[in-house]
């Protein structure tokens, strides 16, 4: 049988959905509906793909030191406050399976950049002092760290293999050549870092496989096209879902449901603006918080409803705007 590919989060989030919904067109199948509180709890979770990305990117041209990494600590939990308060305010069934995993993963979070922002802070900058120049170790954890972006955005992350870049560090990258102490630096904090994410994605694997199933890897949406007859669709899931959403919009078709969820339910959008970008007549400001890393860039997270996904697809598409996920419950 074909392996489904499925972010790293679906898996985690399998143990925190509600059951499934009744209502709704029954064009949508009732294992495919899933309740509307979901478009807004998932953010923190995906919050975790785009702070590594993040990441990943500054480190390309920048040592990993002044990454802000307290910063991102800050903003995984401002933005848990933000979706948290919406689902309160909006008086959506609560779902303490969720609650509950975004807190693990936000106390693990939180320890893990604390220690890599005062290991980084106070050792990482002592071995920049030695170093002329950004050294092999520097290149190939900045390499790892994109290998490891682009594969979490599709599989689970304890799936990624940290043991064949352990031993592609150590095989591969030169041990001898300039800035001695830099390179050695640089192989313990990268030797650790691959050590403990390997053991502790072992762990979180078998675990895992044992207590559960693969989620449904496809979200069902109910379109229309200039007004004719419902049409059930099924687009894939998680990463995929943005650019599968946009195509349908480009193609003249409207949202009716998406997972069941009909067109006056509320679906979560996240986009990378300047400072001068306005929300859209159709949408509501949730939160915004600046990516730190790109000075003048800002995160606008955004709620629309289902009827209006597709317009305000088109209008960002337009406008040259990057849409950064659409968090498709």
């Amino acid at each position: 049988m074909k392996k489904v590919r499925v972010t790293w989060l679906c898996v985690v989030l399998l143990c925190c959905q509600l059951p499934a919904m009744t209502s709704g067109s029954n064009l949508t199948p009732d294992e495919h509906k899933r309740p509307a509180v979901n478009t807004y709890l998932t953010f923190p979770v995906w919050f975790l793909v785009f702070s590594p990305a993040e990441y990943a990117d500054y480190v390309q041209h920048n040592y990993p030191s002044n990454f802000p990494f307290v910063g991102h600590i800050h903003q995984f939990w401002q933005s848990y406050s933000a979706v948290s308060r919406a689902t309160i305010s909006g008086h959506m069934e609560f779902n303490g399976g969720y609650h509950v995993m975004i807190m693990v993963i936000g106390v693990s979070t939180t320890v893990e950049y604390g220690i890599r922002s005062a290991y980084e802070t106070i050792v990482g900058r002592l071995s920049e002092l030695t170093s002329s120049a950004p050294t092999a170790e520097d290149q190939f954890g900045a390499r790892v760290a994109q290998d490891y972006v682009d594969f979490i955005r599709v599989r689970p992350w304890y799936e990624f293999d940290f043991c064949s870049r352990l031993k592609g560090l150590w095989n591969d990258v030169p041990v001898h050549g300039d800035n001695q102490i830099r390179k050695w630096e640089r192989r313990y904090a990268l030797t650790t870092e691959y050590l403990v994410k390997a053991g502790y994605g072992w762990l979180i694997g078998i675990g895992t496989h044992a207590s559960y199933e693969l989620p449904i890897s496809e979200t069902a949406v109910v379109v229309h096209h200039g007004g004719g007859n419902r049409e059930l669709k099924m687009l894939p899931r998680y990463e995929a879902f943005t650019p599968a959403a946009m195509a349908l919009a480009i193609q003249g078709n409207d949202f009716v449901e998406i997972a069941g969820n009909e067109a006056d339910k509320d679906i979560l959008i996240s986009v990378i603006t300047d400072y001068s970008w306005s929300v859209p007549p159709d949408a509501h400001l949730l939160f915004k918080q600046p990516v730190i890393t790109k000075p003048g860039q800002q995160r606008q997270v955004v709620t629309v409803p289902v009827r209006s996904l597709a317009s305000l697809l088109l209008t960002l598409d337009q406008s040259h705007i990057h849409i950064e996920h659409v968090f498709d419950y």
